[in-house]
């Protein structure tokens, strides 16, 4: 399932990270990469676990708690805290997989990588190319946002960042461990909570929404690692 999540960030929160990005030390960012990504990465970042990545990661995950979109599909258990990266002009990210584990910096906790998202701090019209292509059973997928969005998609999925032609795209990306392991079971869950979500609004009080919302938790308790 790839799912967009409009409006993480207000339109205020990106000015003001951006501002703050301008002004800190970016380094290659390979040094994130995995031995067969490393080949094909060719961006900026800023350094993980500084205390500007902290700071805007904590605000990151803190609108994240507040986005009912968000918590629907990715039902999260753990999130890997948010790295930021740059792709200036010929830059780009080959085709890859992320990596299925990844540890947090300076700590011992693992984050299974059972998600991956590309929240975006630069507007369309700031640059061409450095789309985010998604492949999944039904092809690619091309998704290129307005500023304060991001879209969720399998960690498992092959995907490339294309070639930044003008400009440069700006961005956050980082990973979640969903208490649901499966992206089968997760879509399904998704659905069931979009139906009963729509059912509640468009007849209040329906007595089938008892039932169904019954369904659901017994799916989650069934399928849900915590």
């Amino acid at each position: 399932m790839i799912i967009a999540i409009p409006d993480v960030l207000t339109a205020q929160q990106v000015t003001d990270a951006r501002q703050q990005m301008d002004s800190a030390e970016w380094i290659d960012g390979r040094v994130t990469a995995g031995h067969q990504s490393s080949r094909t990465k060719d961006n900026v970042q800023l350094p993980e676990g500084t205390p500007l990545a902290r700071k805007l990661g904590d605000m990151i995950i803190a609108a994240l708690e507040h986005s009912p979109l968000f918590v629907s599909a990715a039902l999260p258990l753990k999130i890997f805290p948010p790295l930021f990266n740059r792709y200036g002009s010929g830059q780009s990210f080959g085709i890859h997989v992320d990596n299925a584990v990844r540890q947090i910096r300076g700590t011992l906790h693992r984050v299974r990588t059972d998600l991956s998202a590309t929240l975006f701090l630069s507007a369309p019209e700031e640059y061409d190319g450095g789309e985010l292509i998604v492949e999944d059973t039904y092809g690619p997928h091309s998704v290129k946002l307005p500023a304060g969005h991001m879209v969720l998609y399998p960690a498992s999925s092959l995907h490339k960042v294309q070639p930044i032609t003008r400009g440069a795209r700006v961005a956050s990306f980082f990973w979640i461990q969903s208490m649901i392991r499966g992206d089968a079971e997760r879509t399904i869950l998704f659905d069931m909570d979009q139906a009963i979500q729509r059912l509640n609004r468009d007849s209040p009080n329906h007595p089938s929404a008892v039932q169904l919302t019954g369904v659901y938790h017994n799916l989650l308790r069934r399928w849900a690692e915590v």
